[in-house]
């Protein structure tokens, strides 16, 4: 599936690179308030016709498996440039930008007031990400771009995903990575600045139709949950929700890591989380050197994201590529069971992650994993509980619970949830994420809370049950290629486009 959406955007690069942008006179907003549209109309950047897409797809091999999982396009898309005020995690004011994708064509499903879906993106590690871009193929955001135009706007659904403060054009110096008031600040932002657009854009008679879907994607989807969160808080009304692959009980997540379960991606994520809380609270460290080791640490003050691509900066020595952990693990007199819980996993692909020269100084893991020990996470040390650390006294760990899904007063969606992943994810790890959320909500009523594992095996009048078997053949192809290292560095990706597919199924019965 990787390939699938690779090819996809690579023909989308190709059908665009002709088509320009096109734009109207625009006039520019006074008003810094948050969700003020900056340029109205929007530049359109891009559009196509469905049978245009729909031919170039089907000329492909890969083309056609992407057809075949999320349906042939019904709809052209149109692609706009959006920009508009939000804040910062500070309640500083700033700028970010988006994309405002409207289904085109004269079908009955293309036209006429049109549900909205409002899109995160995944985690990436390069400022210039902008999912408005499509025809520009250095565009890093471009495969999930064309993913989610092929999913859900050439389906008839208009599409709003934002960038993010701190990538692109945004004027934030840094990006408030799963901050849990912040970003869904800025996904209602982007949201009331599309409805600004909407009227006038090319197809005026393309309208919002009253129903409002949240998904997102890894980081998208944590992001997708605390928009529903805020929402439900605010009392306002979301008709469906999708979850996917998300870090929603991201104490837990980040208590299995520095207690040896090293995600895949961990020397990308912890720069990012650590300058986001850093930034948000201004308590995490005095200096660099307290969390991250010498040799890295000049560098890591608003690393990420970057304009210097992730790879490159492995390769310049500015960032380890797997080694979040020292393999010289410390020994603890007088505590053997803290000393076990820093030692080496056993699990190889949890053991990748600890090497020389590593990110995170021994002396602050053993601090974090100290203060884990003796406040735990019900969900990573007391299993069946879910409950969070009652007190935390960790910068870091009080910074996590804050922003956890879980925090809070208990609260559930008032509309219905799908929470979709692969139990074999080394990168946001299922069961400490969506079933520590499954549990958590384990007694809501019923039908309002689904659970999809791409992974689990397929049962009958199940009506995931194909897209379970088509992600098995694909992780099944992907091992008899390229082993089981090929599974594991591919695994979280390939999960993404049935997970975005389930989401739209999920939508389409409400």
């Amino acid at each position: 599936m990787v390939k699938t959406a690779g090819v996809l955007c690579a023909t989308l690069v190709a059908l665009l690179a002709g088509c320009g942008s096109s734009s109207r006179t625009s006039t520019v907003a006074t008003s810094t308030d948050r969700g003020t549209l900056i340029y109205n109309p929007p530049a359109r950047l891009a559009s196509l016709d469905a049978p245009t897409l729909t031919e170039e797809l089907g000329a492909t091999t890969s083309g056609q498996q992407l057809l075949e999982l999320a349906g042939p396009p019904i709809c052209g898309v149109d692609f706009y440039y959006l920009q508009y005020y939000t804040v910062g995690a500070k309640n500083e004011t700033a700028t970010a930008s988006g994309a405002l994708m409207l289904p085109t064509g004269t079908e009955a499903p293309c036209t006429g007031p049109r549900p909205i879906v409002l899109y995160a993106h995944a985690t990436n590690a390069e400022k210039t990400y902008n999912i408005a871009n499509i025809a520009d193929s250095s565009n890093p955001a471009y495969t999930e771009s064309a993913l989610v135009a092929a999913v859900f706007a050439a389906q008839g659904y208009i599409v709003v995903a934002p960038n993010y403060a701190g990538y692109d054009v945004s004027s934030l110096p840094y990006h408030p990575f799963l901050n849990g008031d912040q970003q869904p600040k800025d996904m209602a932002d982007a949201l009331a600045a599309a409805r600004t657009a909407l009227p006038n854009t090319f197809t005026p008679s393309t309208s919002d139709n009253g129903q409002l879907f949240v998904t997102g994607y890894s980081e998208g989807g944590y992001v997708a949950m605390a928009t529903v969160k805020a929402m439900t808080a605010a009392g306002q009304t979301v008709t469906a929700s999708a979850g996917l692959s998300g870090p929603y009980a991201i104490e837990a997540l980040v208590d299995a890591v520095f207690l040896g379960s090293v995600d895949v991606g961990s020397t990308e994520f912890t720069p990012l989380l650590i300058t986001s809380y850093q930034e948000a609270y201004g308590n995490l460290y005095t200096e660099p050197t307290d969390i991250y080791e010498p040799q890295y640490a000049p560098n890591m003050f608003e690393l990420l994201p970057s304009t210097t691509p992730l790879d490159t900066l492995y390769a310049n020595g500015t960032l380890p590529e797997t080694a979040l952990f020292s393999n010289s693990t410390p020994v603890i007199p007088g505590n053997p069971q803290l000393t076990a819980l820093l030692a080496i996993p056993s699990n190889p692909v949890f053991a990748v992650g600890f090497g020389t020269p590593n990110l995170i100084a021994n002396d602050y893991r053993v601090s974090y994993a100290a203060d884990a020990l003796t406040n735990p996470d019900g969900a990573v040390l007391a299993p069946p509980s879910v409950a969070l650390a009652a007190n935390p006294q960790n910068t870091l760990r009080i910074a996590l619970k804050t922003n956890d899904i879980r925090n809070g007063a208990f609260w559930a969606p008032k509309g219905p949830m799908l929470m979709c992943g692969g139990d074999q994810d080394p990168t946001v790890f299922f069961g400490v994420d969506t079933g520590t959320m499954a549990t958590y909500w384990a007694h809501v009523p019923a039908g309002l809370i689904t659970v999809l594992d791409v992974n689990a095996t397929p049962t009958a009048n199940d009506p995931f049950a194909p897209l379970q078997l088509a992600f098995q053949q694909d992780i099944a192809s992907i091992l008899a290629t390229s082993g089981e290292t090929g599974v594991v560095a591919s695994y979280h990706t390939t999960v993404a486009p049935f997970c975005t597919v389930a989401a739209r199924s999920f939508f389409s019965h409400f």
